[in-house]
């Protein structure tokens, strides 16, 4: 009997699971959201459905003692939620995208139980959601990896902007720099597109043309892993702007370049690490980073950010949510 049932939408967001499931002492399985998250995890047994997405259906079939979602989408149309508790734990934990906002909103008149990534999100999540939603901080379960995680200190360095089409992000207007600056240099890159930037227009037209480019550049290598914890666990540096990667990447303490070149007219990246416009950025600062981790000023600011966001970085998270989802389980 499957007491414990995620709802998986797209298959790299499974990670989010894998790593609470660590923990959940009972049974678990997952369904999926669409055609793409069929198959789209190895650790969690998957219940065959007939119809992808018929999850009101599926649900009462299933009969599981919590629903567990780490999307928003359709969350307020279903009507499971009547009948089940639902808890909704973020995948990725984006910083300046107004998502705590609209994960509330979209989320609001089905969730029972809110997992937060830290107390800047409970303090939003507390002034949006229903009175009724209990909310938790417990991390980010996905980045408790990276906390004991030794500094490669191999030059090499990740590039992962956010995705254009639903974030806003700076992929279109750098890519191409990115890849102009790094050619030829004594830094490996790690060319990392959002899943969503390989799949539709306009950023698979692009994600095609470098990846054609990079095949080219030994020294530029056109990241194919599924999800980015290894990726990110072999970089000694992270390029991006204010995508939900950057948040499991404070994890590291190792240092980040923001780019400030979203496409975004509504948001605006947040002064975390060192904030540039692809234009501005030069090998120079890159060797500066990588050599010398953040000046002192930078240093302290990122220190007092992190410190706002509240996030336990004990590599723990996956333990907390794991409870939370448990004290649902009857």
């Amino acid at each position: 009997m499957v007491e414990v049932l995620y709802a998986i939408q797209h298959a790299f967001m499974r990670k989010t699971f894998e790593a609470i499931d660590e923990h959940v002492t009972a049974e678990s399985a997952y369904v999926p959201m669409n055609v793409g998250a069929r198959g789209a995890s190895e650790s969690i047994s998957e219940v065959s459905v007939d119809e992808v997405g018929a999850i009101d259906r599926q649900v009462r079939r299933i009969d599981p003692d919590v629903v567990v979602y780490n999307h928003r989408h359709k969350a307020n149309d279903a009507t499971f939620h009547e009948e089940y508790p639902l808890v909704h734990v973020r995948h990725g934990a984006s910083i300046g995208r107004g998502e705590i906002e609209e994960t509330a909103e979209m989320t609001g008149e089905a969730v029972d139980l809110a997992l937060a990534p830290g107390e800047r999100w409970a303090r939003r999540y507390e002034a949006v959601y229903p009175d009724d939603v209990d909310v938790s901080v417990v991390g980010v379960p996905e980045a408790d990896q990276l906390v004991t995680a030794e500094r490669p200190g191999e030059r090499r360095v990740l590039y992962a902007p956010t995705n254009h089409n639903y974030g806003g992000g700076s992929y279109l207007n750098t890519a191409g720099e990115i890849i102009d600056l790094f050619e030829d240099s004594d830094y490996e890159l790690l060319f990392r597109p959002h899943p969503a930037d390989r799949d539709e227009e306009p950023g698979a037209s692009l994600t095609a043309e470098c990846r054609d480019r990079i095949a080219e550049i030994p020294n530029v290598i056109f990241d194919e892993n599924e999800t980015p914890m290894a990726s990110m666990r072999a970089a000694d540096l992270l390029v991006s702007d204010y995508s939900g990667i950057v948040t499991e990447w404070l994890h590291t303490g190792r240092p980040l370049v923001q780019l400030t070149d979203v496409a975004s007219d509504e948001n605006e990246v947040p002064d975390i690490g060192h904030t540039v416009s692809v234009e501005n950025l030069d090998l120079g600062t890159v060797d500066r980073l990588y050599e010398e981790g953040y000046p002192n000023r930078i240093a302290e600011r990122a220190a007092a950010f992190r410190s706002e966001l509240g996030i336990p970085i004990d590599g723990r998270a996956s333990e907390r949510a794991a409870d939370e989802v448990m004290s649902c389980v009857a």
